[in-house]
Parts: C-alpha cells; sequence; structure tokens
C-alpha cells in the first residue's frame, strides 16, 4: 500500500495554486514534464469532477541517482504534486513524501537526495498554499 498524501490546505482555488506551481517551478529551473487535468479528461467523456490537476516533474540529474541506487524508484519518479478542490470552496495540495520511498537509504547520496526532494516538495506545496504574493 502507498504510503499517505501529506495534504496542505490552500487559500486560492486550483487555477490559481496549479499557476504559482508552475511559476514556482519555472523559477527553480525544474522542468514540468506534463500537467494531468483529470477534471478535463472526465469531461470529455461527459462525466463531472471537481478541479483536479497533477503537476509531474523533476530534475533527471537528480532522479537518475536514485534510480542508479535501485531501477525501481523509477516507478515513483518524477516527482508529483495532486492539487484538488475539496468541498466548501477550499482547495488542497497533496504529494507523498519521498523519504518513503523503498530504496535502501545506506547507498549514497540516496539519503541527501531524498530530503532534497522532501524539502522541494514541502516548500512548494507551502509557498503556492499562501495568499501572500510570493516573489523572488
Amino acid at each position: 500500500m502507498a504510503p499517505p498524501l501529506t495534504v496542505v490546505e490552500a487559500e486560492l482555488d486550483v487555477a490559481g495554486v496549479v499557476a504559482r506551481l508552475e511559476r514556482a517551478l519555472g523559477e527553480a529551473g525544474i522542468a514540468l514534464s506534463a500537467r494531468i487535468d483529470h477534471a478535463a479528461a472526465a469531461r470529455a467523456v461527459g462525466l463531472e469532477l471537481p478541479d483536479e490537476v497533477v503537476l509531474v516533474f523533476g530534475d533527471p540529474a537528480v532522479g537518475t541517482r536514485l534510480m542508479q541506487a535501485d531501477p525501481r524508484v523509477g516507478h515513483d519518479l518524477p516527482l508529483r504534486l495532486l492539487v484538488w478542490a475539496q468541498p466548501g470552496g477550499r482547495t488542497a495540495i497533496g504529494y507523498r513524501d519521498p523519504r518513503g520511498l523503498d530504496i535502501d537509504p545506506a547507498a549514497d547520496p540516496v539519503p541527501t537526495i531524498l530530503e532534497r526532494m522532501h524539502g522541494l516538495l514541502e516548500r512548494l506545496a507551502h509557498d503556492a498554499a499562501s495568499s501572500e504574493e510570493i516573489t523572488g
């Protein structure tokens, strides 16, 4: 079973949070591999789903080092953030803590990379959740 999502509640709507995350990734020089709009896909087949978007992103120079230590970690990379509308007009940002990946933590430089990935996800989620304008 997958580890639980870490969830941060946001003050903006889904579109606003996604825009902030995309901007922050671009400013950090982190490649956005995919933007998956689950709600748009649902509408395309005649179904309804509240706004829900997955952003898939990463830095091959970082993730590759983990996959060199254990190729199975490629199942969980690149990193991703889920942004979805909750009842009552709230927005949530969710991610899985990469420190929970099934990879030998003793393999150098695995612990450092996992800590950096965790810090990045945490920072992105909390910054995007804030109602304050983010400035470089």
